[in-house]
């Protein structure tokens, strides 16, 4: 199986808002969709998803173009789709149903995702407990059960909802829009490692997030996107590489700044004797080091690195921008 994305094209009037893009995974893996609020990712996601009409070019599934007839497809949207005022797992049954789950095999999807999510309590009525006073033993009856509404959830909670229902019908591409939104630490390793096993499964996942640190943890591929064109792609590995290694962690035992600064390197923060520096390559970096050697500096830490993705991103789109 392969996805391919080709020539992608959207206009509103004369404001072009995705502009001729490409890409391609020609097997399983995560795909990232990066760039500023406005730059053009979710508007290419529902165009792929042909939630939106496209000016031009085409998404092909293995050579087809790509429908929900021939690939199995989980999304889970930026903003929240639930309806509001319907319980959640009306909502579950009848998500199900649209991907072609049968009654009883969602509910039993259902009830794996819920305990995998930690969503039971708002879906299913609370077990009968019981207590012991003295030699007897007291049922506690437990309260009549009102079904879950969308809007008695927390955002983090109804994300939980939204991922069930993007995985229920088991999807073989999984389009993920800023998946970890509004989830606290807890819930954000918890997601992750469902993330990991739909990776380990051979999935084929597309992702649009914000959190450079979570796209460098699962993505092996990435575009960048400004203003509505591609800036950037290609294998994160190899992008980095060929930026070299610039960035160095330096600790030592006494202050070294009047040395770093006649290098003529650049000091990005410092503190207490520890400095993060930005170096034009390893041949600057290891001449700092013979100087800092030469001056009797004890050195602690010596760690020259390639730049994250977050400084790639900055470099590439500069300041955060909304339009």
């Amino acid at each position: 199986m392969s996805l391919e994305v080709k020539n992608l094209k959207k206009a509103y009037g004369d404001k072009v808002v995705v502009d001729n893009l490409s890409f391609e995974m020609p097997g399983p893996g995560v795909y990232a969709l990066l760039g500023t609020n406005g730059a053009g990712k979710t508007t290419t996601i529902r165009m792929m998803l042909n939630m939106l009409a496209r000016d031009g070019g085409e998404v092909l599934w293995n050579g087809m173009p790509l429908t929900t007839e021939i690939c199995n497809v989980g999304y889970l949207a930026e903003e929240r789709g639930l309806y509001p005022k319907y319980s959640l797992m009306d909502q579950l049954m009848y998500f199900a149903a649209l991907r072609g789950v049968s009654k009883a095999e969602a509910k039993e999807r259902i009830k794996y995702w819920a305990r995998r999510l930690e969503a039971e309590e708002y879906l299913y009525p609370p077990k009968e407990s019981a207590s012991v006073i003295g030699e007897k033993k007291k049922i506690v009856k437990k309260k009549a059960f009102k079904p879950k509404l969308a809007d008695q959830l927390s955002k983090g909670n109804q994300q939980k909802i939204q991922f069930m229902i993007a995985l229920i019908s088991d999807p073989e591409l999984i389009i993920l829009d800023e998946p970890l939104s509004g989830l606290d630490p807890v819930n954000t390793d918890l997601f992750k490692g469902i993330i990991r096993e739909q990776i380990a499964a051979g999935k084929y996942l597309i992702m649009s997030s914000h959190q450079m640190a979570t796209v460098e943890e699962f993505c092996t591929d990435i575009t960048i996107l400004d203003r509505s064109k591609p800036v950037l792609q290609g294998n994160l590995n190899e992008i980095k590489k060929s930026y070299g290694r610039v960035n160095l962690h330096l600790k030592t035992e006494q202050d070294v700044r009047n040395i770093i600064e006649s290098e003529n390197i650049r000091v990005v923060t410092e503190k207490e004797c520890e400095y993060q520096l930005k170096v034009t390559g390893d041949k600057q970096a290891n001449h700092l080091l013979k100087v800092l050697t030469d001056e009797g500096v004890t050195v602690v830490t010596f760690d020259l690195r390639e730049p994250s993705l977050h400084e790639i991103f900055v470099e590439k789109v500069g300041e955060v921008h909304e339009e």
